[in-house]
């Protein structure tokens, strides 16, 4: 079985150079509409059926476009230190991403900044050889900015929850930072009060008092180049 997080054999086709000409011309039709006040659901569907792409072209505009509305809400509330804070960790959100990164997936640079992936959670989740990895990049990258504590949330309803916290809390015994690892019902709605928060789910970065792309320095570290499906 292959253990590749977020990948599909027809991604080579997908996301071939050609396809990515089509999709930015796409993107900017999508983008005229949301800003237009249509869902990007109902806008990717239509440009996407008009420019015959596949439900993988379709999700990777969706998740990169933001109206100017959003990208001013996100850049408002964007940090650039988390030295001495607490912050709170969307995490399968973002061990996800990791694993994906590690597995030398299709990763995508988004309007808001963001770095975001393809890969599908709905309610399964199994460790795969990256997610010791993925976590040891996490941690090590929050030890270099220096922060005060770590509060990493986990869905409840996601089967292997539970293994992944007992991963985490066995890799964090190594750091000297406070490492706090819930798992709790509604994640998104717990971080919608918070502040510093890492994530790159869209509503939440809506919601949240503040955040900080924390995945944007992870690819610059190990030099990846996402792909860009906008123009």
């Amino acid at each position: 079985m292959n253990a590749k997080r977020g990948y599909v054999p027809e991604d080579d086709r997908n996301f071939s150079k050609e396809a990515l000409s089509k999709m930015r011309t796409a993107s900017g039709h999508v983008l005229y509409l949301i800003n237009e006040g249509y869902e990007v659901k109902q806008a990717t569907t239509f440009v996407g059926n008009h420019f015959i792409l596949s439900e993988r072209q379709r999700l990777a505009i969706a998740r990169s476009v933001s109206t100017d509305e959003q990208l001013s809400i996100r850049k408002t509330k964007e940090k650039e230190s988390l030295e001495g804070c607490d912050v709170w960790i969307d995490g399968f959100n973002t061990i996800i991403t990791m694993e994906v990164l590690l597995s030398d997936s299709i990763l995508f640079t988004c309007m808001d900044g963001t770095i975001r992936d393809l890969a599908g959670l709905r309610g399964t989740y199994k460790i795969i050889p990256e997610t010791r990895e993925a976590v040891k990049i996490l941690l090590d990258v929050l030890e270099e900015m220096k922060v005060s504590g770590i509060h990493i949330l986990l869905d409840e309803p996601v089967s292997n929850s539970g293994r992944l916290k007992t991963l985490i809390a066995e890799m964090g015994e190594q750091y000297d930072f406070d490492l706090d690892i819930q798992i709790i019902k509604d994640v998104d709605r717990e971080l919608y009060t918070k502040e510093n928060v890492i994530t790159s789910d869209a509503i939440i970065l809506d919601n949240c008092k503040s955040w900080i792309n924390l995945m944007k320095r992870v690819v610059k570290r190990h030099e990846i180049e996402p792909i860009q499906v906008w123009e």
